[in-house]
């Protein structure tokens, strides 16, 4: 297991070594930060707005990072053959690979780490047409960042370490530092005398929720680097990634068997044939206790199985191509759920849990593929 943890931490500092990741890091965190300094006349929706925007950052900036990172731990080093150096000694493929796959998630984890931070000063930070904008935690903060770049570059010129590394670890650490002043050292009132907004901490279980949407999306992006370079690697994530977020609408419904429909829109369908639009509404007066043209899933659960199996048969069962597409392609919905924090909705943490097992899953999968990928690679 030795050269295991060896690989998963080379591969770790290779990745925090790259200026690249330094980038995305500062320049996601100082701009979630910013965005609740911004005036949105929402109609008192701002805080609203400033939490779907910072988390839609922490997405978007963890989807360009597992991609620029699964192609700087795997595909450079096959094309520059350093992975063939390292497969010389006693470590198998999957070894590797998942070593790899190990040291991308922990830089991802680090990654959303300081982005939450930033969301959660955000959501403390925001203000609607009755407040002002909190300059003095967004001065802090930027003022923290530069700091810990100074640092940074002060350790590289007298020490001659490299800088990237270590501004990264000041990033991370003047991040928590800024979390930990703005929350509880700095206590302005608007010019109507209104405390500011408390830290939602609601944001956790989002933030933790797109963490595991982020190693999905690096298991992809590891699997397409075993065969492909950056740039399509990248094309094909985000076309994974905009057809997940449209799974739904393309394959969801398509995937549902009609009875779970709309019952009326179903009936004035021109393709159902008469003995289909007889079976339907047979069911419909049957199980639509509250005849308001829908079966609610009370409902749905009261089918007989023998109802189910004529409907199936009558070709009303749902589309098996779109029951395939629906479950092969991830459904990114499940892990944004920035509209469940409306008023005082919660994020239960038992949907967390099912959620890390659907991330599992897919995981594995992904993880898989790379590996029957990378098995077939002629490294030589």
């Amino acid at each position: 297991m030795r050269p295991f943890f060896t690989i998963a931490s080379n591969a770790f500092m290779e990745l925090v070594r790259q200026p690249v990741f330094l980038l995305l890091m500062t320049c996601s965190a100082v701009f979630s930060v910013f965005l609740a300094a911004v005036p949105y006349f929402g109609f008192g929706d701002d805080p609203k707005l400033v939490k779907d925007s910072t988390l839609a950052v922490m997405l978007l900036s963890g989807l360009f990072g597992a991609v620029l990172n699964a192609s700087a731990s795997v595909a450079r080093e096959v094309r520059f053959g350093t992975a063939l150096a390292v497969l010389a000694k006693p470590v198998g493929r999957a070894q590797f690979l998942l070593a790899k796959y190990l040291g991308l998630a922990a830089a991802l984890t680090v990654l959303t780490y300081v982005n939450a931070l930033s969301a959660l000063l955000a959501s403390r930070m925001a203000f609607d047409a009755y407040g002002d904008a909190d300059t003095r935690s967004l001065g802090i903060f930027c003022g923290l960042m530069a700091l810990g770049y100074a640092a940074a570059g002060l350790i590289n010129y007298f020490l001659r370490r490299p800088f990237v590394a270590n501004a990264v670890g000041a990033v991370v650490t003047m991040a928590t530092l800024a979390f930990v002043v703005i929350a509880n050292f700095t206590k302005t009132t608007n010019r109507f005398g209104l405390a500011p907004n408390e830290i939602d901490w609601r944001l956790v279980p989002a933030a933790i929720l797109i963490l595991f949407a982020l190693f999905v999306l690096a298991g992809l992006a590891l699997a397409c680097s075993t065969r492909l370079d950056m740039i399509p690697t990248l094309a094909i994530c985000t076309g994974v990634f905009l057809l997940g977020l449209m799974s739904d609408y393309l394959f969801g419904r398509r995937a549902e068997p009609v009875w779970m429909a709309s019952l009326q829109a179903e009936l004035d369908n021109p393709q159902l044939t008469g003995d289909q639009k007889r079976l339907l509404k047979a069911v419909a007066e049957k199980y639509d206790r509250n005849k308001d043209g829908r079966l609610d899933p009370t409902e749905q659960q009261s089918l007989n199985p023998e109802d189910k199996l004529q409907l199936s048969r009558a070709g009303m069962g749902g589309r098996w191509w779109a029951s395939v597409l629906y479950t092969v392609v991830p459904n990114w919905q499940l892990f944004w759920l920035a509209d469940a924090l409306e008023a005082k909705n919660q994020i239960p943490w038992s949907y967390v849990g099912r959620a890390f097992g659907y991330m599992i899953c897919y995981l594995l999968a992904s993880l898989a593929l790379g590996l029957l990928l990378f098995e077939e690679r002629e490294l030589s």
